[in-house]
């Protein structure tokens, strides 16, 4: 009786594991060199500028001669064609600036793995530095929030202003609304999983994680789950994005206090990442910051509905 249980459970082992071959076969994903993702995703006006042994990916628009251009950052596993919508919206009047940062997108992983950040802060400064930019306005959505408001924390002689979309920073601890991580973010903190994730990529995992940071997920087309499925794949950002998670999201929030710049805090009712309590949080801190809330729209509010959010943008900046 013995046997045959142990010959029954082999079998259904063995069963088990050849649905997980098959399952790996057909999501199997290796990394893209960045060479082959140029073409599509790295069209004109967009440049590589070599960084701290980084070739960035950076787009540079709109009229040199403005006195404080403004810098753009995104967030976690996004890009910097999410402020698309922004950047044509600005860039007739103003000099915007946006680029991938490290670890993400066509920019890749920082060679010496340091995805904390005081090293972002330190590569912003490095790039605006290179590109001549004395004084700056910036903003930033998710991560490149948290970013956005280190850099004016660090730097407050040359940030003009601040704008924070759905930002990072608060113990997730410390926020009486539950956190709805996506699939993805889960799968990379995970370290089994995480390693078979360099390896695949099912498009499905990519859909539903983009899916779950919009308030509206119809809003998701399939161009766009290309978009994110191509930065993901770029030669070792899924390693990047494991250790991006491992290093954390609190930030040094006793620093918000300090921040003197004007500030402009826009949030989505329905963001499930970050919920909107932060964004509460964000306005008690920063003396004299202006909160403004997008019922329907989730985490990534300047990609779901980039004319209504860049409409506060311009009203804030021409005040």
């Amino acid at each position: 009786m013995k046997s045959i249980w142990v010959r029954s459970f082999l079998l259904l082992l063995a069963g088990a594991l050849f649905f997980v071959a098959v399952g790996i076969v057909m999501t199997w994903a290796p990394d893209v060199p960045v060479d082959e993702l140029k073409a599509r995703w790295a069209r004109p006006p967009s440049r590589f500028i070599a960084v701290n042994g980084m070739q960035v990916h950076l787009r540079d628009e709109g009229p040199h001669d403005d006195p404080a251009p403004i810098v753009l950052l995104h967030g976690t596993s996004a890009s910097l064609h999410t402020w698309d919508g922004w950047a044509q919206a600005l860039r007739e009047k103003r000099r915007v600036i946006r680029f991938d940062l490290p670890g993400f997108a066509l920019t890749g992983p920082n060679p010496e793995s340091d995805y904390s950040m005081e090293s972002y802060v330190r590569f912003v400064k490095a790039v605006v530095d290179q590109l001549g930019v004395q004084r700056f306005v910036i903003g930033g959505n998710s991560l490149g929030g948290q970013v956005a408001w280190a850099t004016a924390a660090a730097l407050p002689d040359r940030v003009t202003a601040l704008i924070l979309v759905d930002a990072t920073g608060y113990p997730p601890e410390s926020l009486t609304t539950p956190q709805s991580i996506p699939l993805a973010f889960r799968i990379a903190a995970t370290p089994g999983l995480r390693m078979l994730m360099q390896y695949t990529l099912p498009r499905g995992i990519v859909e539903r994680s983009v899916r779950d940071v919009y308030g509206d997920p119809s809003k998701v087309t399939p161009e766009l789950v290309d978009l994110y499925s191509a930065m993901a794949l770029r030669e070792g950002n899924r390693k990047a994005l494991g250790r991006r998670i491992e290093q954390g999201y609190t930030g040094d929030v006793a620093q918000l206090k300090a921040i003197k710049a004007p500030t402009l805090i826009l949030w989505g009712g329905q963001d499930k990442l970050i919920p909107p309590e932060a964004g509460q949080r964000f306005a008690r801190d920063i003396a004299g910051s202006k909160l403004v809330m997008f019922d329907n729209l989730g985490h990534v509010p300047q990609e779901e509905d980039p004319a209504r959010t860049v409409a506060e943008v311009r009203r804030f900046l021409g005040s």
